[in-house]
């Protein structure tokens, strides 16, 4: 009964992990792991595009497998490390749902690189090879233990790359080896922008706000952390490891992001523009906004820089999901706070005009945060589970491009300018702005 048990809690482990391969996008650089009385049945390590004249390389050393609760020592042909491109994905899990004790080193579907039986004797116990992908397409690379009451230990070291026309090796994947120009491309396209926006800034000294400060320092993080990723990128390309560019591209990555939460937030409350100060529940969402994106961004470095051979990696993988839609969710509220105050004060104040204008300016603002919000996180994600492996790049390019426009969109409406709509009077258009303010709820 109790190895019945084990046998489907060892299937339902690898149903997951195998399941993971199709969500996790490609990730590759030279890695050296450290596996520590590891008990899973599978471990997914790398997914990696291969061309035509892709490679493998594969290192284990120090290794060693405890028994848990059983005296038999377990056959050493039943562990091991294969491929497994996903059109096999859908056989091997039929393999394992109807068979719970079925092994997938047995799987006429995987590309079975070696098992332990080929380890050198203990007490070193390693094995190094080197495997040519020649059928293109994008591979995982898992470890699978398929002996019963057994723990791992080991340590790997793994490369994935390509060979180019001359020889050299590309450490990105298929999909992602054009990622250094597109950053670089960016970058440079937000330098440009947030040189333009100093020159309006300088241009309109009477109408600049403190905001308009934060949106220059948004658009310098913003540039900083893509040229930081097309560093990161291009050092992984060529060598396999970004030399401290990842450290860089996660600082100006948790600066940049808080930092738009905090633009859209004040923007979307009108302070600076309307309102000199704050109220308690506005900073109430910033107190709330800004650690969860310190943990969001924590997050993000554990999963970036480990990967789902670690125990807690779908965890952590479920707090970033989890607080992302909190904040996006937190960031909302501001704004319908801002457009339900400006109604009712229309209702009193007698200045039709303006106040329709504010309205409008905040309606259009909350399509436009509600749009981008969508797209980066729904239709970038579809993106990326859709595209075939070689096309990953264009998640990435559709991401970027719709990130640039929410920003021009954004600066433009809150622009510095003398007569900026939040400031509109227009006297001959009075009596037709009370009727709209009367047709128009404004509902949202």
């Amino acid at each position: 009964m109790a190895k019945s048990m084990a046998q489907r809690a060892a299937a339902v482990s690898l149903v997951l992990t195998v399941v993971m391969v199709v969500v996790w996008p490609s990730a590759a650089e030279i890695k050296s792991l450290t596996i520590n009385s590891d008990s899973r049945a599978m471990i997914l390590f790398e997914k990696f595009g291969f061309t035509h004249r892709g490679h493998v390389s594969i290192s284990v050393s120090s290794v060693s497998v405890g028994v848990l609760s059983s005296a038999v020592q377990p056959e050493s042909s039943r562990l091991g490390f294969f491929l497994l491109n996903e059109e096999s994905l859908l056989q091997v899990l039929m393999e394992i749902q109807q068979n719970p004790s079925f092994c997938v080193l047995d799987s006429h579907y995987i590309f079975l690189l070696f098992t332990f039986r080929e380890l050198s004797p203990p007490p070193l116990a390693s094995y190094n090879h080197s495997y040519p992908v020649t059928s293109p397409n994008e591979y995982s690379l898992f470890f699978a233990n398929c002996a019963p009451e057994t723990a791992v230990t080991m340590l790997v070291h793994t490369e994935a790359y390509n060979l180019r026309p001359d020889g050299s090796r590309d450490f990105l994947s298929a999909g992602q080896t054009h990622l250094p120009s597109l950053f670089s491309l960016f970058s440079l396209t937000y330098l440009a922008f947030f040189a333009f926006w100093l020159y309006l800034c300088h241009s309109n000294r009477r109408s600049l706000h403190r905001i308009h400060l934060l949106m220059a320092l948004l658009l310098l993080m913003k540039a900083l952390n893509l040229f930081c990723a097309a560093v990161d990128k291009h050092y992984v390309k060529v060598t396999g490891l970004p030399h401290g560019w990842d450290v860089l591209f996660y600082i100006f990555q948790f600066i940049r992001v808080v930092l738009l939460f905090t633009v859209i937030v004040l923007i979307g409350t009108g302070w600076s523009f309307l309102k000199p100060f704050l109220q308690d529940r506005e900073k109430k969402v910033l107190m709330i906004v800004i650690p969860l994106q310190v943990l969001a961004n924590l997050a993000s470095v554990v999963i970036g820089e480990t990967g789902p051979f670690i125990k807690d990696w779908v965890t952590w993988n479920q707090v970033f999901l989890l607080v992302d839609i909190i904040c996006c969710c937190a960031i909302i509220f501001p704004i319908v706070w801002s457009i339900r105050s400006l109604r009712e004060t229309s209702k009193t104040d007698g200045k039709a005009s303006r106040n329709l204008a504010k309205l409008t300016l905040f309606r259009q603002f909350y399509i436009v945060v509600i749009g981008y919000l969508y797209f980066t996180r729904i239709v970038v994600f579809a993106l990326r589970t859709i595209a075939a492996y070689k096309y990953q790049w264009v998640s990435n390019a559709a991401e970027e491009t719709a990130s640039l426009a929410f920003y021009v969109v954004m600066f433009y409406m809150f622009r510095p300018v003398e007569k900026n709509e939040y400031f509109v009077l227009d006297e001959e258009e009075e009596e037709a702005a009370e009727m709209a303010l009367k047709d128009e709820e404004f509902e949202l």
